[in-house]
This record gives structure tokens, C-alpha cells and sequence, in this order.
């Protein structure tokens, strides 16, 4: 399809010269509407490319932490952002905002760390994030791009006195939706940086990889429905071992490392 067809097929949806109904589409209309679906995502990526809007309402309700609250938020991508949904209890009753948005890339996150970050003032922020730079959802990126997109956030907290919790990236032996890219060892490579980054930035590191990898550096079938995005029962693990860091780190004047790591 060239560009003046897609051109031809995005003014008519405009226009509303042709209301498509999904039953109703066949042989060349499913491919019209296939264009016109991925014209409107294109859209919204132009539009709002961090997904800003997605959590503004929900910062201006949460407002600054109450006097002796110790809030905590979670950036990351739909593996944070499913945590609310597969996991709701571990959020219940605490003072921990979900700032997950499902296929973001550290660039997103790193544009919209401010307003979902740093503007809540958290005592402490968990950052989760790098598996879809790998998978290129916005992107060919390098280990380094997507470290240096890490770093940036975890220096833009301690600037602003929020402690940081850098998590490892979860284990994918491959991605469904990106089949082929063997991204276990660059995962391996990653985490290995961001480790070393940890410790000699006095960051907490928080190792989900070690418990949740099986012998080919994928996820344990028990833990993730689809070898990525953690099952219910990957999320307990989850939740046992960020509620250490947690502690770890609020216990702490400064930041914290985990055990064995000075």
C-alpha cells in the first residue's frame, strides 16, 4: 500500500465518509482499517510521545505525601503497570504509587520522570525498566542508550533527595510480539551494568533476575503467563523481595545497598 492510498484512507476516516464496522470488513478492508489502526496508534505516539497525559489527573489527585507519609512510586512499563492488576493487594493500604505504562521504553519514562516522579516527592522511587528498549518498541537501542536513560533517572531523584531502587530486568528468553531477538544474554549484560552502576552510585539493586531465571535466562513457567509479564504468582516474588529493598532503603539516612554489596 503506498503512501497516497494511506493518505486516501486517513482523510476519508477524518471526514467520516465511511464509518468501517469490524464485521463488515473483508479481503481489502481489513487491510484499509489494519492501516487506518495504525495510523491512529502513530497519532497518539505524535501527539503525546511519553504518554504525559496518561497519569496527570491521577498526580494532581495524589497531590504532595501527607505529613509523615512515606510514598514510594514505581516507574516502569506494563510489568509495573500489571502489578495493580494481577497483584492489587500489595498496593492496598500503603502509601506506593503505580506509574507503569505498558510497552514504554526508558526515553518515555525518562521524559515523564519529572512529572510522575519527581514533582510527587517520594521518599523513594522504584525504577523497572529496559526489557522493551531491548525488544526496539521505539526503537533500535544499545545496552548503552538504555543504561545512560537509567542513569539519568536515578541522578535526576538523587538530585531531589528521592532514594532509588534500581531493579534488575526481568528474564526473557524471547519476546512474543519481537520473536527472534535472543534478548536473555543482552538482559544478562544489562543487569550486570546496572548492578555495577548501583554500587558505585550507592543505589539499592534490587535482584529480581536471580529468582525468577531458569536454566536458558527466560522466566520460570510458574511465574509469568506468556515468558515475560509476571503471573500472579511471579508477582508475589516481586513484592517479597521490593518490600526488602524498600526497607532496606528507608531504614537508611542515604541510599542503601543490598547485602554484600558496599
Amino acid at each position: 500500500m503506498n503512501r497516497s492510498l494511506f493518505v486516501f484512507f486517513t482523510i476519508l476516516l477524518m471526514m467520516n465518509i465511511f464509518p468501517l464496522k469490524a464485521q463488515q470488513l473483508t479481503g481489502a478492508d481489513e487491510r484499509a482499517a489494519q492501516i487506518i489502526e495504525d495510523y491512529e496508534r502513530w497519532s497518539a505516539i505524535r501527539d503525546d510521545w511519553a504518554n504525559l497525559n496518561r497519569y496527570r489527573e491521577a498526580n494532581k489527585d495524589a497531590g504532595l505525601p501527607n505529613e509523615g507519609e512515606k510514598r514510594v512510586v514505581f516507574m516502569g512499563n506494563s510489568i509495573t503497570e500489571g502489578w495493580s492488576n494481577h497483584y492489587p493487594e500489595f498496593f492496598e493500604g500503603k502509601p506506593y504509587l503505580n506509574r507503569g505504562i505498558s510497552g514504554q521504553t526508558t526515553p518515555q519514562m525518562l521524559v515523564r520522570f519529572r512529572q510522575d516522579v519527581i514533582d510527587l516527592e517520594p521518599d523513594v522511587v522504584v525504577i523497572l525498566a529496559g526489557t522493551n528498549d531491548i525488544a526496539g518498541n521505539t526503537g533500535p537501542s544499545t545496552i548503552s542508550m538504555i543504561t545512560d536513560n537509567l542513569f539519568s533517572m536515578a541522578e535526576l531523584a538523587h538530585t531531589h533527595g528521592i532514594k532509588v531502587i534500581l531493579s534488575s530486568v526481568l528474564p526473557v528468553y524471547d519476546f512474543p510480539w519481537r520473536p527472534g531477538l535472543e534478548p536473555a544474554q543482552k538482559i544478562v549484560e544489562l543487569n550486570k551494568r546496572i548492578q555495577s552502576y548501583a554500587a558505585m552510585s550507592g543505589h539499592y539493586y534490587l535482584d529480581y533476575f536471580s529468582e525468577t531465571a531458569d536454566s536458558r535466562m527466560g522466566m520460570k513457567e510458574n511465574l509469568a503467563y506468556d515468558g515475560v509479564h509476571p503471573s500472579r504468582e511471579g508477582y508475589i516474588v516481586m513484592s517479597r523481595l521490593v518490600e526488602e529493598a524498600i526497607s532496606a532503603v528507608m531504614s537508611n539516612s542515604g541510599q542503601a545497598s543490598p547485602p554484600g554489596v558496599e
